[in-house]
C-alpha cells in the first residue's frame, strides 16, 4: 500500500485524476497514478460486507487538513468578508462554524432515525450546532470561539468516521434519504457519479447514503478552498495542500480570486 500525504486524501471510490496544489500552482505528482491505481485495484476487493470506511479513508486525516489552515489566526483574519465575490460574504470563522455544522445536519437530523435510532449519537446540543438560528452554521452565541468551533468540527468527523467503521458498504448504498434540493445541486451533481437520483420535478433528490458521506468530504474540501481564498485575499500565506476533487474542481464552479491587497 502506498501511504504518502498526498494519498490520504484521494476518495478511493471516485475514478478521477488527482491533483494537488503547492505554492498556489497545480502540479502533478509522479505518484499520483500509482495511488489510483492501486486504489481502483483496493476497490476490486471491496463487498457489500466490507467496511464503509474502506470506501473513505480520506476522512482519517481530513481534520488536520482544516485546522493546520485556520489555527493562528486573529479574530481580524478569520472575521474578515467583502461584498465583492459571493464566495466571501462567509468570514472564515463562518465557513468553518459550516463545516461542523453540516456533519451534524446530515449525519442526526437527516439520518438519524437509520444510523442512531437509539438515539446514542452522543451529541448533547444537537438544536446549537444542527438546527440554530445561525444560516446553516452553529450558534454564534455558544460557538464562535475557534478552538470551540474546531472542537466541534473534530468530534464531528469523528462522528463521521464512527459510522463508516460500524457500518457496511452495502448498508450504505442500500439506504437513501430524500431532501429538497438548491439551484446549485444543477452543477453539484456533475460530481456524483453514482448515489444521488433527481425526483421527476427537480424539486427534490433521493441519496445514498454513500453519496452523503461524499457529499460531506466534498463540502468539507470546497469550503478549505474557500477559505484559502479569504486568506489570499487578506494577504496570508496558505498552508495546506487543498485535494482537487469535488464540487470546487467543476469546469463552470466559480474559482475566482479577490484582487490582492494594496
Amino acid at each position: 500500500m502506498i501511504h504518502s500525504k498526498y494519498s490520504e486524501h484521494i476518495p478511493s471510490p471516485l475514478r478521477e485524476r488527482a491533483r494537488v496544489r503547492v505554492n498556489r500552482k497545480t502540479v502533478y505528482h509522479n505518484h499520483i497514478d500509482r495511488v489510483l491505481e492501486e486504489n481502483l485495484l483496493t476497490d476490486r476487493h471491496v463487498t457489500d460486507d466490507s467496511p464503509a470506511s474502506a470506501l473513505f479513508p480520506e476522512f482519517r486525516t481530513l481534520y488536520d487538513l482544516i485546522a493546520d489552515e485556520v489555527e493562528g489566526l486573529a479574530d481580524d483574519q478569520l472575521d474578515w468578508t467583502s461584498g465583492d465575490y459571493e464566495w466571501a460574504e462567509w468570514s472564515i470563522r463562518n465557513q468553518v462554524s459550516h463545516m461542523a455544522s453540516l456533519i451534524y445536519r446530515w449525519l442526526i437530523l437527516r439520518w438519524g432515525d437509520r444510523l442512531f435510532p437509539d438515539g446514542d449519537h452522543g451529541v448533547t446540543d444537537v438544536q446549537g450546532v444542527a438546527d440554530s438560528p445561525d444560516d446553516r452554521r452553529m450558534d454564534e452565541t455558544k460557538y464562535r470561539d475557534l478552538s470551540v468551533i474546531l472542537e466541534k468540527l473534530n468530534e464531528g468527523i469523528e462522528l463521521a468516521r464512527r459510522v463508516l467503521d460500524e457500518r457496511s458498504v452495502g448498508f450504505l448504498r442500500a439506504h437513501t434519504v430524500t431532501v429538497d434540493s438548491r439551484d446549485q445541486w444543477t452543477l453539484m451533481l456533475k460530481a456524483h457519479p453514482t448515489g444521488v437520483t433527481p425526483t421527476p420535478d427537480g424539486s427534490q433528490r433521493i441519496m445514498q447514503l454513500e453519496a452523503t458521506m461524499r457529499h460531506i468530504y466534498y463540502e468539507e474540501v470546497t469550503h478549505l478552498f474557500n477559505i484559502q481564498r479569504l486568506k489570499r485575499a487578506q494577504g496570508l500565506d496558505t498552508v495546506s495542500e487543498v485535494p482537487e476533487v469535488g464540487y470546487w474542481t467543476l469546469d463552470d464552479w466559480d474559482r475566482s480570486e479577490a484582487a490582492p491587497p494594496a
